[in-house]
């Protein structure tokens, strides 16, 4: 009898060991200081010749390292999540092209070789968002290409600009040129094309759209590859932004994108979007404190973001798998009871997210916002961060409180026992690393302790927006159905805080509805119109009048004659007589 192994098991396998190899060698790079570029000559042709160049060093390892980890455990957890579906190996295969294009953008020190990650990001994602193929995901899928195409369209335009430096390796010329007018150009279409794909307003609509993908997509996209890829590549870039003008630009959108990601989650009942908001929520705060010139804290909190998140999602979708389907939170309830090793991972990544001491997040979120609190930074944007911080915990206690505490309230024929053992594995193996990763991670990167000295009501403030957004949670999500709902008092504030500030209708119908409605205001007056009338149309209206005139002259030949006769016979008398 042969053994058959499926390719989730292969997969698994190949990546998880190769993700060690890569964080061992990460880590061996930053104790030694080590960087290696190794140029490839893909083709020679007379004089000229096209060379594929890689770099390897730390963040690039590291950063690989964990996208294959993250991708091993997700491709592990599909065997079951998965397992309904005819067409698994396909799913798989997707999902390692998109791990693919992921390493190919991390390890670029080149435009060229970045927009082929870059676009194989764009559209393996528009394939894994219409898997499940229904009418709204495909809306979901036009949106999250279309608006990623925009940063497509930014970046050849930046590989257009790079020619006036002679080579598309822009690492050598990051440092030299930074004040020069065409390194400006770059760097502010650099940050267009981070903005699109790491969904900062006003682009801000397609990443609650992209959750129509299957969860372990989603748990791989919002963790570590899709929406980080623009952080990484304003982090490698990050010279052109501190102290610069678009340094402040950048700080001014991902602040408000960090706003308005928390405040949308608040109001929000589908849990896949909560989570989905709460990646939105993450990106800003990575991208304001890169704006802010501090680089390495922005990559620190995307490697310990990745860790709790696809943990949260892989819980998030063992839940809907648990609850046939269903995503709304107000079917949830005593989920602790039915399913709790599902329910503890879930809790315990909730709690790193929250930015819980000694859990993964707290090592990140904390520092970034004491660093916050010791930088010269407007009140603005100070009030927008540790208000979204109340705000995250806010949200989560909110999502815990409707889904694990109470009764379950979906009907009592609807048994919900933990999910099988290959997907606890899964989340177990992540569950450790979202408990340690921050501790390691903040060893390795950060030797030297920095000491932060901060009078005790700034270095308390973290803690104490999180208390009070942890109460104000509670207290919202406590609201029966026999209360006054204040909601419809003031339902425009409402529906605009949940929806995203309206983003999503003014970036579809937003951009959609006029050319639609001049397009039927053109083809009414013109098409169908003045051009039908001066046009086929009439022309055809003014030679049928004619043949028809002609058609008359020559069916009445004979009176036509006698008559034109006597004409000329009264003509002529008329002359003679005058």
């Amino acid at each position: 009898m042969l053994w058959s192994v499926s390719i989730c098991f292969v997969s698994f396998v190949c990546l998880f060991s190769m993700a060690v190899i890569l964080v061992s060698s990460g880590f061996y790079f930053i104790m030694q200081d080590l960087v290696y570029f190794l140029e490839w000559e893909v083709l020679s042709l007379n004089s000229g010749g096209i060379v594929m160049t890689f770099l390897f060093d730390w963040m690039s390892l590291i950063f690989m390292g964990f996208v294959l980890f993250i991708a091993s455990l997700v491709i592990y957890y599909s065997e079951e999540y998965m397992a309904g579906d005819l067409s698994i190996n396909r799913f798989i295969i997707l999902v390692l092209m998109f791990v693919l294009s992921m390493m190919f953008l991390i390890i670029s020190p080149n435009i060229i070789s970045i927009l082929l990650g870059w676009d194989g990001l764009g559209l393996v994602s528009y394939l894994l968002v219409i898997y499940y193929q229904n009418v709204k995901s495909y809306n979901a899928g036009m949106l999250t290409a279309l608006s990623n195409r925009i940063g497509d369209v930014a970046l050849l335009l930046a590989i257009a600009w790079m020619l006036n430096f002679g080579s598309w390796n822009y690492i050598y010329y990051l440092e030299c040129s930074r004040e020069s007018f065409e390194m400006g150009v770059i760097g502010a279409l650099v940050v267009l094309a981070a903005m699109t794909k790491s969904a900062q307003i006003p682009f801000s609509s397609w990443l609650p759209a992209a959750m129509a993908a299957p969860t372990p997509v989603s748990a791989l996209v919002h963790s570590s590859t899709l929406v980080t890829a623009g952080v990484y590549l304003l982090i490698r870039f990050n010279v052109l932004l501190a102290g610069q003008w678009l340094g402040s630009v950048l700080l001014f959108f991902a602040g408000l994108t960090m706003f308005m990601a928390g405040l949308g989650a608040n109001f929000e009942f589908d849990l896949k979007k909560i989570i989905a908001l709460s990646t939105l929520s993450q990106l800003g705060l990575m991208m304001s404190i890169l704006a802010m010139g501090f680089p390495k804290l922005a990559f620190f909190h995307l490697l310990t973001h990745a860790l709790f998140k696809a943990l949260l999602f892989m819980c998030a979708g063992a839940i809907i798998h648990n609850m046939k389907d269903s995503q709304d939170i107000r079917f949830m309830g005593g989920l602790v009871n039915q399913m709790p090793l599902t329910a503890s991972c879930f809790n315990l990544s909730n709690l790193a997210l929250c930015g819980m001491p000694f859990l993964a997040g707290f090592y990140s979120k904390d520092l970034i916002l004491e660093v916050v609190s010791l930088s010269y930074v407007n009140l603005f944007s100070f009030i927008l961060y540790f208000f979204s911080t109340g705000l995250t915990v806010c949200y989560s206690l909110r999502l815990v409180y409707y889904s694990m505490s109470g009764d379950f309230n979906t009907g009592s024929l609807h048994p919900l026992t933990d999910e099988g053992w290959v997907m606890l594995r899964g989340m177990m193996g992540l569950s450790f690393m979202a408990v340690l990763g921050g501790s390691v991670l903040s060893w390795i990167l950060f030797p030297t302790p920095s000491m932060i000295c901060l009078p005790i009501s700034l270095k308390t403030l973290a803690l104490s927006v999180s208390v009070l957004g942890g109460w104000l949670g509670y207290e919202l999500a406590k609201f029966a159905l026999s209360y006054e709902l204040q909601t419809l008092r003031f339902h425009l504030t409402t529906s605009f805080s949940g929806s995203m500030w309206f983003l999503p209708i003014m970036t579809t119908y937003g951009v959609s509805g006029a050319p639609l409605r001049l397009g039927s205001y053109v083809s009414k007056s013109f098409d169908q119109g003045w051009s039908e009338y001066l046009g086929a149309q009439g022309l055809y209206k003014l030679f049928s009048s004619w043949s028809s005139l002609s058609q008359g002259w020559q069916n009445n030949d004979l009176k036509t004659y006698l008559i034109s006769f006597m004409f000329w016979v009264i003509i002529l008398l008329i002359l003679v007589i005058f």
